[in-house]
């Protein structure tokens, strides 16, 4: 999958939202994480502490462009409050879904050990036991694409806390604008919220400052009792993280092709799942900071 398949999305401005449940990695539990890990098995919902609820409704996002014959549709629907329904799925331009193309299912399978007809219910599934996007695990097999599952239903779930059902329309695949592209979480998660700036000259990326501050505008990077724990359990901390990810970005171009840390494949993600935000909006020219209520969950 290219880049567009896991990253393009609608970047929802002044949105009070994203389900994105820590993510920064303010929960820094990359250590027992895998970049890849199974599906199969989905944590149940855990108690928010900080972020917009969901408004019932049905909320839709299409994408614009077919990728390889196909492209995304997704609806999700809220009731008292839940998604109680994710139906994410590829459809071509009959219509026809990718999980009925046996060709397709038959090559995949043969190279991942998984096919569409396995992932999709997965990660639908997952999204509606755990009820937060950051919390749906990544198919093993389908990196990509349970990625790109990820960023659309926050996008969903973006839409959801502002009970906006405007079908959201993904233009996938279009060139980035020239432009600085800002995002802002609005809640802290064990004392720290991201931000995030990426500037775009000359169609590609050529500066990317993902970040996580306290309450005073201190970089998690210069916290110095942090660094050390999360060093002493994982091998690496903030200080090396962030920098990798923000110069693999750059180096890169596209959020999908930035490499997990290892140790930090929780924030690792997060800065992916921002980063693919940033990259809607410069797909669609948008300069205004993105505001993000994220939902933090109880320990």
């Amino acid at each position: 999958m290219k880049m567009k398949k896991i990253v393009s999305g609608f970047a929802v401005v002044a949105f009070s939202t994203l389900a994105l449940a820590a993510c920064g990695g303010s929960n820094d539990k990359e250590a027992a994480s895998n970049s890849s890990t199974s599906s199969s098995e989905a944590a149940k919902p855990a108690e928010k502490e900080a972020g917009g609820d969901l408004k019932d409704g049905s909320y839709k996002l299409e994408e614009k462009n077919y990728d390889h014959g196909y492209r995304v549709v997704f609806d999700m629907t809220v009731k008292d409050g839940k998604i109680t329904k994710s139906n994410y799925d590829y459809l071509n331009e009959d219509g026809k879904s990718k999980q009925k193309d046996a060709d397709y299912e038959k090559s995949m399978k043969e190279k991942t050990k998984t096919g569409p007809k396995e992932y999709i219910p997965a990660l639908n599934k997952s999204l509606e036991e755990t009820q937060n996007p950051d919390a749906v695990e990544v198919v093993t097999g389908a990196t990509h694409s349970s990625e790109n599952f990820k960023n659309y239903s926050q996008q969903l779930v973006q839409a959801a806390q502002a009970g906006d059902t405007k079908t959201i329309e993904i233009d996938n695949g279009a060139a980035m604008k020239d432009g600085t592209y800002k995002l802002e979480e609005k809640n802290y998660s064990n004392g720290y919220r991201t931000i995030f700036s990426m500037t775009v000259a000359g169609g590609k990326i050529t500066e990317s400052n993902f970040d996580m501050v306290d309450k005073d505008g201190k970089s998690k990077k210069d916290d110095a009792d942090y660094e050390k724990n999360m060093k002493a359990k994982s091998g690496v901390g903030p200080k090396e993280y962030i920098e990798q990810l923000n110069k693999g970005l750059v180096e890169k171009g596209a959020p999908a092709d930035v490499e997990v840390v290892t140790g930090a494949t929780h924030s690792s993600h997060a800065f992916q799942t921002y980063a693919a935000q940033l990259v809607n909006a410069a797909e669609k020219g948008n300069t205004n900071t993105i505001q993000v209520d994220n939902i933090v969950t109880k320990k």
